[in-house]
């Protein structure tokens, strides 16, 4: 597995964008809504932030079951996201282990269903 086959770049970009997710509803919708009196901040945020956390989800289970990410990762990255600077972490490590020569072997590829 390579750090640029599709599924492992997903995982990456997710955790990315579900990291900033993370990082603006708890550092501007939040105070917006405690300090500012705006609760629909955290409202709209909140239920994208919730969006982005399940397709990060999913993009790690993809890539579990599809590219042979290692299950320890993929636990990983889930627990990771609870994380407010979880996902910036998990990624760095994703792309220092899983590229050049030190990447583990894959699991072999399903056969498909005729």
């Amino acid at each position: 597995m390579d750090l640029q086959s599709t599924p492992i770049r997903v995982v990456r970009y997710a955790g990315l964008v579900e990291g900033v997710s993370t990082l603006l509803l708890f550092f501007v919708a939040m105070p917006l809504k405690y300090f500012a009196g705006m609760p629909e901040a955290v409202s709209i945020v909140g239920m994208t932030h919730g969006v982005l956390f399940l397709a990060y989800v999913g993009s790690l289970a993809y890539a579990w079951a599809m590219a042979g990410l290692p299950s320890p990762w993929a636990i990983g990255g889930v627990l990771a996201a609870i994380l407010p600077f979880g996902p910036f972490v998990h990624e760095a490590k994703l792309r220092s282990r899983f590229s050049g020569p030190q990447a583990p072997p894959t699991r072999p590829s399903p056969e498909p269903i005729a």
